[in-house]
C-alpha cells in the first residue's frame, strides 16, 4: 500500500471528527441531539437524505452490477422520485401535524400505543440487520488497499462515526453528509475519467452500446426478470414510499426541517439527485468493464475498489477509498442516531415516563453507543457471498417495508382498528420470511416463491397487510376490547407539545 494513500485516509479520518465536533453545536436538550432543534436548512437535509441511503453498498456494489449488466437498475430510482412525491402530498402533512419525534408517534394517534411501538420494534430490527450488511460492505475496500482484516477495518469506521455522532447528535451527522457526499462524488468522478482515459476516451462507449451496455429500459412484462421498468417504478415507488415515509433513519431528517414546505423541497430534491448519482455510479462500472477491469472471476463487489487500488495514481486512490468510506460513515451515523433516537422516545421516553430533557439527552448518548456496538458486532458476523451486498440489504429492508407502509395505508381505513393493523404486520412479516430470507440466505429451511425479483418483495408485503388489516377489521366486533385511538386518518387529533 502507497504511504500517500495511508496519509490521505488518516487526514480524512481525522478531518471527519474534526467537522462532526465543529458543526455539532451546542447540544442542550434531546430536541436538539435528534432533530436539530427542527431548524435545519432544506438543501442540507436533501443532500443528507441522498448521503444517507448513499451507503457503501451502493459505491462499491452499483459499479459492479454496471459492469457485469447494463444500465438497467437505473429504472428503480424513477419509482424512487414517484414513491417521495407521493409521500411529500399524502404522508408528510401527518408528520408536520404537533409535534413528533418519530415516525412511530402518529400511529399511537390513530390506533394506540402497542401500534407504535410494534412498528417502532419493527424498524429497530430491520435497521439494525440491513446496516450490519452496510458496515460490513465498508471493511471491503479497506482491506484490499490496506491488507487489513475485515475485523480491523469495521472496527476502525465504527469508531470514527461513533464519535462525532456521540457528541454531535443529527446536526453533526447531517453536516458531515454534506461533506461526505462531495468527498464520495469526487471519488465517482475521477474513477469514471480515469478508466474512460484507458479505454480509449468517450468514443469506446460506441462498443458499450453494441454489446448492449447502455441500455437502461426493459419494458418486460416479468416478476423475475431482476431489473424491469414495471418492477423498478411500482417496487421503486412502494420502496421509496416505505424507506421515506415510515422508515425513521429518513423521516428524522424531515422531521428536522423548518417547515413542511422545506420538507417536501428536501425530500423531492433527492429524488431528482438520486437518479444522477446512481447513473454516475453505473456508468463507473460500464467505464471499468472497457477498461478491462472487470474479468469475470472477480466478485462484481470487489471490481470497484480493487481498480481503485491497481490503477489509480497515489494520493488520487487514497481520497476514491476515504470516498468509499464516507458513503459508508455517512449511513452508519444516520442509523446509529436514527435508531437511538426511536428507542428513546418509543420506548424508554412512554415506559419510564420520564421526561427532563437532561436525562432524555443522557439516555440518547448511552443508546448511541448501544447501537454503535451493535451494528460493528453484527458486521462482524456477517459472511461474505456472492450475492451483491447491495441487492441483499435491500432485500432485508424489504422483509418489513410493506408491513410498515400498508399500515400506514391502513390508518386511512376508519373501520381499522390497532388490533388489525399488529395482526396485519405480524403475518406480511411470517409470510415475507421466507420469501425474502429463502433467496439471501443459503439453506434456509423454508423458500417461498423463488426466482421473484426482489424490487416486488414490497409491493407483495404491501398487499399481504393491507389485505390481512382490511380482512380483520371487517371480521371484529365493533365492541372490541382494544379501542380506536383517534379518528381518522393519521395525524388527526391534538398532539401535546
Amino acid at each position: 500500500m502507497r504511504s500517500l494513500d495511508v496519509v490521505v485516509i488518516a487526514l480524512y479520518f481525522v478531518a471527519v471528527i474534526a467537522a462532526g465536533l465543529l458543526l455539532a453545536g451546542r447540544q442542550r436538550d434531546v430536541s436538539d441531539y435528534f432533530l436539530g432543534r427542527r431548524g435545519l436548512p432544506w438543501w442540507a437535509i436533501m443532500l443528507s437524505i441522498v448521503a444517507t441511503e448513499t451507503s457503501a453498498i451502493t459505491v462499491i456494489s452499483i459499479p459492479g452490477i454496471g459492469a457485469r449488466t447494463n444500465l438497467t437498475f437505473l429504472q428503480l430510482t424513477f419509482g424512487y422520485l414517484v414513491g417521495r412525491i407521493a409521500v411529500a402530498a399524502i404522508l408528510l402533512p401527518g408528520y408536520f401535524a404537533g409535534t413528533q419525534e418519530t415516525a412511530y408517534a402518529r400511529l399511537e394517534h390513530r390506533f394506540g400505543p402497542l401500534a407504535r411501538r410494534a412498528t417502532s420494534g419493527i424498524f429497530l430490527i430491520t435497521r439494525a440487520l440491513a446496516d450490519c450488511v452496510r458496515v460490513f460492505a465498508t471493511a471491503i475496500p479497506l482491506a484490499i488497499i490496506t491488507h487489513w482484516s475485515l475485523p480491523a477495518g469495521i472496527l476502525a469506521v465504527g469508531i470514527v462515526t461513533m464519535v462525532y455522532t456521540w457528541i454531535g447528535g443529527l446536526r453533526a451527522v447531517v453536516w458531515v453528509d454534506v461533506i461526505q457526499l462531495g468527498v464520495y462524488l469526487l471519488g465517482g468522478v475521477s474513477t469514471l475519467i480515469v478508466a474512460t482515459a484507458m479505454a480509449g476516451g468517450l468514443p469506446a462507449f460506441g462498443t458499450a452500446a453494441g454489446q448492449g451496455k447502455l441500455v437502461f429500459l426493459d419494458f418486460t412484462p416479468s416478476f423475475h426478470v431482476l431489473y424491469t421498468f414495471w418492477g423498478g417504478v411500482i417496487g421503486g415507488a412502494l420502496l421509496a414510499s416505505a424507506s421515506h415515509g415510515t422508515d425513521h433513519l429518513i423521516v428524522q431528517r424531515l422531521l428536522a426541517a423548518r417547515d413542511l414546505r422545506d420538507a417536501r423541497k428536501a425530500l423531492i430534491g433527492s429524488g431528482v439527485f438520486i437518479i444522477f448519482q446512481f447513473a454516475l455510479f453505473l456508468l463507473v462500472g460500464t467505464s471499468l468493464w472497457l477498461a478491462g477491469a472487470a474479468p469475470t472471476e472477480m466478485a462484481s463487489d470487489q471490481i470497484y475498489p480493487t481498480f481503485v487500488v491497481r490503477q489509480l495514481p497515489p494520493g488520487l486512490a487514497g481520497l476514491v477509498v476515504a470516498g468509499i468510506l464516507a458513503a459508508a460513515m455517512s449511513s452508519h451515523a444516520s442509523a446509529v442516531n436514527s435508531l437511538a433516537s426511536a428507542s428513546t422516545h418509543d420506548f424508554y421516553l412512554p415506559l419510564t415516563g420520564r421526561k427532563e430533557p437532561a436525562h432524555l439527552l443522557a439516555v440518547g448518548r448511552w443508546l448511541t453507543l448501544f447501537w454503535a456496538a451493535v451494528l460493528v458486532t453484527g458486521a462482524m458476523l456477517f459472511r461474505s457471498q456472492s450475492t451483491p451486498v447491495v441487492q441483499i440489504a435491500l432485500s432485508l429492508a424489504s422483509l418489513t417495508y410493506g408491513g410498515l407502509l400498508g399500515t400506514y395505508i391502513l390508518s386511512f381505513w376508519r373501520r381499522a382498528r390497532q388490533r388489525d393493523v399488529i395482526v396485519a404486520i405480524i403475518v406480511s412479516v411470517l409470510v415475507m420470511t421466507p420469501i425474502v430470507l429463502g433467496s439471501v440466505i443459503p439453506h434456509f429451511p423454508l423458500r417461498w416463491l423463488p426466482g421473484l425479483a426482489w424490487p416486488w418483495y414490497v409491493p407483495l408485503g404491501t398487499a399481504v397487510t393491507v389485505a390481512v388489516g382490511w380482512g380483520s377489521s371487517l371480521a371484529g366486533e365493533s365492541s372490541d376490547r382494544w379501542p380506536r385511538v383517534g379518528n381518522g386518518a393519521p395525524g388527526a387529533g391534538e398532539r401535546k407539545p
